[in-house]
């Protein structure tokens, strides 16, 4: 086994064409409220207009230890914005720059400690499972490395438990205490239970009511605090120095990554075959960093790629800046991996060992969640479906079929109300809007020409005017040339369609909504993200009203950690500073919704 320096390009921004490409997320321009330009629309516009944010303009500052001299330094970790590193679905980016030395001797340290590791005094070894139903609509032979199963659903306990036996009888006997949104404080209560100490766990307000008992259930005593992750991070900081406890990272810690890399190692004696690449969800990077320190020495040519989130993509961020950094308003909807910040170890591991980040979107998370149901009977959580999209993003973008794959499913830890949302982002149907002439049959006609027989899943007529009406439809899809004959049909149709299917403020608000157009006079909508728990939305109403008249508002519980609220707000032109700087003390994350989106065009005046 041997290292040596070798270049390789960076990731970044993609070009022109496809969905995911950079173009679609910059700003809608413009803020005419006439009719919109109707017609044909497939290629929707972002729906979200995203008010000006800081990037790298300011930095934040962190204080790490130092490895050369093992004293504790302060660094500034620049701030970026999850949008400024956007590229297809299923394309390697994040390529990173390798150092110029690899440090060889750290990393058979790694793979000394992974052979050696304690996580099997509570730990069993985890299945590999084929995936007939993957493969087949995939091309390739995907395995479920079936994390999954373990006894807290999901690999965490590894870690947990391979540093905390390790901890001194003092250090024990004192107790540990640890953040976490769940899987880690489930094996942290787990682990602690098993080596008869105390754990106290922080965890943010908005934590499902599942984890919180879960975590109890296994023994561990639990603080709710703040609406984040970071904030019950510092406040662990905060109570562990106050009380004296040990804290138990989730990630970036060598025992903790160390605990995580044995499931590369059962990886490698559990798969005959040969293996293209092994696909890993990343969240703060303890997982990645563990597996590619254990397969990267044994099995070089294999690769190991990383999966993301778009909105969420923390370590694709930091490789394709070539160090750590801090990133925005990161996305919620798989809450087992909305890190801002990787970790420093993690990330040297990955700079050294790792591939590439694929990264994806909600839609393919959920899909994934459907289809390893469908082979395993078993329901992940978005987190723990990543690896799964994006296994099957990568082969379908480079076209590569009959190789063996490893997809690390990471937890089943499901918050039973987020079920309906994610059941919802399923691409299953498409979703479309058509102007009618408001005259006796022509809904009749219209159905029949543009729908034909396909089967019609939802529809909501409206009458608009004198002259013209509005229906929303939608039609069940098996496969997707059935798609592409209903653009033909629509296409040729006199009738003004617009597809609705990937709109995210119609999928989310405007598809509930009952009613005609209203002719409010100066009226914006905002969408606000708001931490799903009591108060909060009042929090959000009480700095809007009663300084501005409210239209309309629509909020439906996802069951996720955060929820997105719709407001409709008469607001004078002269107004809108004094509006965006309300909500922007408000503390919650925000987004104008673009004039020129299609849904708002059709439901309201605007």
């Amino acid at each position: 086994m041997s290292f040596w320096p070798r270049e390789q390009p960076r990731g970044g921004r993609a070009g022109d064409g496809g969905r995911h490409f950079q173009d679609q997320w910059e700003h809608q321009e413009g803020r005419g409220r006439g009719r919109p330009d109707l017609g044909f629309h497939f290629q929707t516009p972002n729906p979200w207009e995203q008010q000006p944010r800081p990037t790298t303009q300011r930095d934040q500052h962190a204080t790490v230890v130092d490895p050369k001299n093992n004293e504790t330094i302060t660094i500034k970790i620049p701030v970026v914005s999850w949008k400024e590193l956007q590229y297809p679905s299923g394309k390697l980016g994040a390529i990173p720059k390798r150092p110029e030395v690899i440090d060889e001797q750290k990393q058979m340290e790694y793979l000394k400690k992974i052979l050696s590791s304690k996580v099997y005094d509570v730990a069993s070894e985890s299945p590999l499972h084929f995936a007939p139903n993957l493969s087949k609509g995939t091309g390739v032979n995907i395995w479920l490395k079936r994390e999954d199963t373990h006894p807290v659903y999901s690999f965490k306990l590894r870690g947990a438990y391979n540093m905390m036996s390790q901890l001194s009888k003092n250090d024990l006997e004192k107790g540990v205490i640890c953040a976490s949104a769940g899987n880690h404080a489930q094996g942290v209560a787990l682990a602690a239970s098993k080596l008869k100490t105390q754990s106290l766990t922080v965890m943010p307000r908005s934590t499902p009511p599942n984890k919180i008992e879960a975590v109890k259930k296994l023994g561990g005593n639990v603080v709710l605090f703040g609406d984040t992750f970071d904030d019950a991070l510092e406040h662990a900081k905060q109570v562990c120095k106050e009380q004296n406890l040990k804290i138990i990272p989730p990630f970036d810690n060598e025992d903790i990554i160390v605990g995580q890399g044995t499931v590369g190692m059962e990886i490698g004696h559990q798969m005959r075959e040969p293996v293209d690449a092994i696909f890993v969800p990343v969240g703060g990077g303890g997982l990645i960093a563990g597996v590619a320190s254990y397969y990267k020495l044994v099995y070089p040519k294999v690769k190991i790629i990383g999966v993301e989130p778009y909105d969420a993509n923390s370590m694709a961020s930091a490789l394709y800046n070539d160090q750590v950094v801090q990133v925005q308003d990161v996305g919620t909807f798989a809450d087992g991996v909305d890190i801002k910040r990787v970790g420093d170890e993690t990330f040297r591991i990955s700079r050294e060992l790792v591939d590439g980040i694929v990264l994806v979107d909600k839609h393919e998370m959920a899909a994934a969640i459907k289809e390893v149901y469908e082979d395993t009977k078993s329901m992940l959580e978005p987190a723990g479906a990543l690896a799964v999209a994006g296994a099957k993003a990568y082969y379908k973008y480079n076209n590569i079929k009959g190789v063996n794959v490893v997809a690390i499913t990471s937890g089943a830890n499901m918050n039973f109300d987020q079920l309906s949302s994610i059941a919802g982002k399923v691409d299953s149907e498409a979703t479309f809007a058509s102007i009618l002439p408001e005259k006796p049959g022509s809904l009749k006609s219209a159905l029949s020409h543009l729908v034909g027989s396909r089967n019609i899943t939802e529809i909501k007529y409206r009458h608009n005017s004198e002259k013209d009406a509005i229906v929303f439809y939608s039609v069940w899809l098996s496969e997707i040339s059935e798609l592409e004959d209903m653009k033909k049909q629509i296409e040729s149709s006199t009738f003004e369609t617009f597809d609705l299917t990937n709109n995210e403020v119609f999928k989310d608000h405007f598809r509930y909504m009952v009613g005609g157009r209203s002719n409010v006079p100066n009226e914006v909508f905002y969408r606000f993200t708001l931490p799903d728990r009591p108060g909060s939305l009042s929090q959000c109403l009480d700095a809007l009203s009663p300084r501005w008249d409210i239209s309309l508002i629509h909020y439906r519980r996802q069951g996720t950690i955060s929820g997105d609220v719709l407001i409709g707000l008469q607001v004078r032109d002269s107004e809108m500073d004094e509006l965006n700087e309300s909500a922007k003390k408000l503390g919650f994350d925000y987004a104008a919704v673009s004039y020129n989106d299609p849904a708002s065009k059709l439901f309201t005046n605007i």
